[in-house]
């Protein structure tokens, strides 16, 4: 049981890396206007409160733009009513385009080990 869980999983996140299109995913952050709170490059935050996001890993930015569409479910979704508005004008696959997109900036996020 425990394998094909990882399987599926695995193989959910592979779909979704080899589905994106970073062009499409360019395009669409600028149309959210990311870059006004995130800033240059989406790893220069205007203020301290708000996460660099470039370099990030694209399932990982999916499924936190995906949580802010969840509205109504406070255990599942994440609550801030500025993202929240942000996400929601864009499809499943267009959150999957952006985060392959913001994915390959090149950030200054490091993994400790």
């Amino acid at each position: 049981m425990k394998r094909i869980l990882i399987a599926a999983v695995t193989a959910s996140f592979a779909f979704a890396a080899n589905a994106a299109d970073l062009k499409k995913g360019q395009e669409l952050v600028a149309k959210g206007n990311c870059a006004a709170c995130h800033g240059e490059g989406l790893n220069k935050p205007v203020a301290q409160e708000y996460p660099k996001l470039a370099g990030q890993h694209a399932d990982y930015l999916y499924f936190a733009l995906k949580a802010y569409k969840v509205t109504n479910n406070p255990n599942i979704g994440r609550s801030n009513a500025i993202m929240a508005g942000q996400v929601a004008q864009f499809s499943n696959k267009d959150l999957q385009d952006m985060a392959a997109y913001i994915a390959s900036l090149p950030g200054t996020l490091v993994m400790k080990k």
